[in-house]
């Protein structure tokens, strides 16, 4: 009593899907080997692949673009970032002191006698080797980052053994060029990026 009164061995009411209304119109014939439009179909696909990467990539570049724009620097800072120094109110053999980005910056206006000093110095004998003309865009003007290579103290103008710089911390002598000459100072005084605007002008930065 507990078995089937009757066994079912064919399914023939089994309705098979048909996708052809998402088939491509050259791949309906089952009969038919697709290999003959596969070139055509790879192009497209490769076509539309490198269009989504083309636009991805233009994306991305607006993206990165505006990121680092985001992170310029704003048209005050800049302004800070500049300073212009007007160079007749130096006194020849004279060195003055300016804030510039936070730090010390020296301009020393220097005799003929120290240009002639410097520039016969002979370089086998510098820690940190450069020759004056190297370091200065006019030879009466010497422009320097007044903060010790040591260890950032600020140095004394027309000080030391050589009348340059001297640093107190820990007895770095500097010449009148800013190079390093005695003491525990590895590097020459710092250069930075100037220019002059005439003959009585010089803007730093």
């Amino acid at each position: 009593l507990a078995a089937p009164a009757s066994v079912r061995w064919v399914h023939n009411d089994v309705v098979v899907p048909d996708f052809s209304a998402y088939r491509r119109q050259d791949v309906l014939d089952a009969t038919t080997s697709s290999q003959s439009s596969s070139e055509a179909r790879k192009g497209f696909s490769y076509l539309v692949t490198a269009t989504t990467c083309v636009a991805t990539a233009y994306a991305a570049k607006n993206v990165v673009t505006q990121f680092i724009s985001s992170l310029s620097a704003s048209a005050d800072v800049l302004a800070l970032s500049k300073i212009e120094i007007k160079l007749s109110d130096i006194p020849e053999g004279k060195n003055m002191a300016f804030k510039w980005r936070g730090k010390p910056l020296f301009v020393r206006h220097r005799t003929q006698a120290e240009i002639n000093q410097e520039a016969e110095v002979d370089l086998s004998k510098l820690r940190d080797p450069q020759h004056d003309l190297d370091r200065v865009k006019k030879p009466e003007w010497v422009i320097l980052v007044g903060v010790c290579t040591h260890l950032g103290c600020v140095p004394i103008a027309n000080s030391g053994d050589f009348g340059g710089y001297y640093c107190p911390c820990h007895g770095s002598h500097y010449d009148a060029s800013g190079r390093i000459r005695k003491g525990p100072a590895p590097y020459n005084l710092e250069v930075p990026t100037y220019q002059f605007l005439g003959d009585d002008v010089v803007v730093v930065g």
